[in-house]
């Protein structure tokens, strides 16, 4: 599955920039990383907003438990990928007729978190239980809302194209060639929403920064949760 969105839409982290320019390496524009997909996978299904968000998906290729998934719903689109543990339950709680899917629960989650503020985006991720990673373009307010799951066992990965466009896909390689270095691994348990802002939704009150990697990685960058220090009873810490 692959997800693409110009800086006016949502800006890559800065750790991706730096990264390619720490260690520059061959990239291509957002368009020409389009056309590399739906060329690998003629039957891809895509769908487009202007020149500001693209998405497409195949089911070529997928991994019997965990299927790609695709919808479009009240100016929204969303690829989904994995399955929900607690589906059953979650289908009941927001209201999903028995036609309903992963995919379009996830929607339907984004949208009580959208529309019942202060609803908190961390109580709306960590009530999906499973293997998953999403993405969701909401063009009502020009939004972008990324998650994985707690464990990560459904890869994702981020690069920042060669003309500044936010990507992201199921495939490492596929965003190698287009983004070079400024590319990583999507962190497991986090989620991107508004304004960039990543953030860990199992521990939200801690940083998650970025380790820069060596020459011989694939990736420039690994985006880790930092975990609170030990402290003793008088509070310093060990």
């Amino acid at each position: 599955m692959l997800a693409i969105f110009s800086n006016d839409i949502v800006s890559g982290p800065q750790e991706l920039i730096d990264a390619g320019s720490r260690t520059p390496s061959p990239k291509t524009n957002a368009s020409d990383l389009l056309e590399t997909f739906i060329s690998r996978y003629p039957t891809a299904v895509s769908a487009r907003v202007g020149t500001e968000a693209y998405m497409s998906y195949t089911h070529e290729n997928q991994p019997l438990l965990q299927p790609r998934s695709f919808a479009m719903k009240e100016e929204m689109m969303c690829l989904f990928k994995g399955s929900l543990e607690n589906y059953g339950r979650l289908r009941q709680e927001y209201g999903l007729g028995k036609n309903g899917n992963e995919v379009l629960l996830v929607m339907e989650a984004y949208k009580a978190l959208r529309d019942r503020a202060p609803y908190p985006a961390t109580h709306m991720v960590a009530h999906l239980l499973g293997q998953f990673a999403f993405v969701i373009f909401d063009n009502s307010t020009s939004t972008v809302f990324v998650a994985s799951d707690q464990e990560g066992r459904v890869p994702l990965f981020w690069g920042i194209t060669k003309d500044g466009y936010l990507a992201f896909a199921d495939d490492v390689e596929l965003l190698k060639a287009s983004c070079g270095k400024s590319l990583a691994s999507f962190p497991p348990g986090c989620y991107l929403w508004r304004a960039s802002e990543l953030k860990s939704y199992e521990h939200p009150k801690n940083k998650v920064t970025a380790v820069p990697a060596t020459e011989e990685e694939i990736c420039g960058a690994t985006f880790k949760v930092e975990r609170p220090h030990l402290c003793t009873s008088l509070g310093v810490d060990i």
